[in-house]
């Protein structure tokens, strides 16, 4: 089985306007396959791939291309790695938001509603609160938020008292305990749909994902150059609602600011007005890159 088929490669790759010479960030390097395709068209240039997780650290050892450097962190520490590297401005920076289909396919890392295996989800196995803390933890308030929010779960309320009540009858402790412990909330004939919408709400409650998007989006902004790219793959709508916000108006609510002469407070001009999609061959190709959206911004 292959490690992970990135998604919308060479778009997102011909968006980021290689030069040879360049210096580049891929904040999430995943199975290396957007990494790769980098560092093949560099000559003196430089590649800084992060990521947080074990497995994507082995990976990233069969890129012996020089031109590239692994570095084991979350991507909302861009600036401070990038510094210890003495980057102080890089010409494009590549984020591909989604799980990699590795992390899916390991029943040990708890991500896929698939397997049965332990309630986990974290990115990086060896730190952080797992996904078993936050159903056995949470307030009957905090897991309505989590999964009406960040899952978009229409009975997220009815879901979390159903929780709160299992709980206290018999720990949760695996993906197959919980997916029985909520069985009776699971609409008949949407389960996939449903459950989807669950993990991913458990998933960036545990990761912190969206704060850690916001992060990175605004340390991108300060570490690339005039005319420099951001190129941002998302698959959901709460992480593309942020990077489209971040783009239009330089910031993730509200209206864009403006400055005493009435000039807009933004760092970014979007390149393309609607995001990127998949082409009918990649869909066919590959199931999981039916929800992805790229969007290209360029520094101001």
């Amino acid at each position: 089985m292959e490690y992970h088929r990135p998604v919308l490669l060479e778009e997102s790759v011909d968006a980021m306007e290689i030069k040879p010479e360049g210096i580049y960030v891929d904040v999430t390097f995943g199975g290396g396959g957007h990494s790769s395709l980098i560092a093949s068209r560099l000559t003196t240039g430089k590649l800084y791939s992060f990521d947080q997780d074990r497995d994507a650290e082995e990976q990233s050892k069969r890129i012996t291309n020089p031109a590239f450097t692994f570095v084991r962190a979350n991507f909302r520490d861009l600036k401070k790695y990038l510094r210890l590297y003495r980057v102080k401005e890089v010409d494009a920076i590549l984020a591909d938001l989604g799980v990699s289909s590795h992390q899916f396919n390991v029943a040990g890392r708890g991500f896929s509603t698939r397997f049965d295996g332990p309630l986990d989800m974290r990115m990086n196995p060896e730190a952080g609160i797992t996904a078993k803390e936050v159903v056995e933890t949470y307030t009957e308030e905090q897991l309505h938020r989590i999964f009406g929010i960040y899952g978009e779960v229409k009975n997220a309320r009815t879901l979390a008292r159903l929780l709160v009540e299992k709980r206290a009858r018999k720990a949760i402790e695996t993906i197959g305990e919980f997916k029985q412990a909520i069985s009776a909330c699971t609409p008949k004939g949407k389960e996939n749909k449903y459950l989807a919408q669950v993990f991913q709400a458990l998933r960036i409650e545990v990761n912190d994902e969206l704060k850690a998007l916001e992060e990175m989006l605004e340390q991108a902004a300060e570490v690339l150059k005039p005319g420099g790219r951001l190129v941002v793959i998302s698959y959901h709508s709460l992480e593309d609602r942020l990077v489209k916000n971040f783009i239009a108006k330089g910031k993730f609510f509200g209206e864009v600011e403006k400055d005493l002469f009435g000039n807009e407070k933004r760092p970014l001009d979007a390149v393309n007005r609607k995001p990127i999609t998949p082409t009918d061959q990649e869909l066919l190709e590959n199931s999981r890159s039916r929800s992805a959206k790229l969007r290209v911004a360029e520094k101001r």
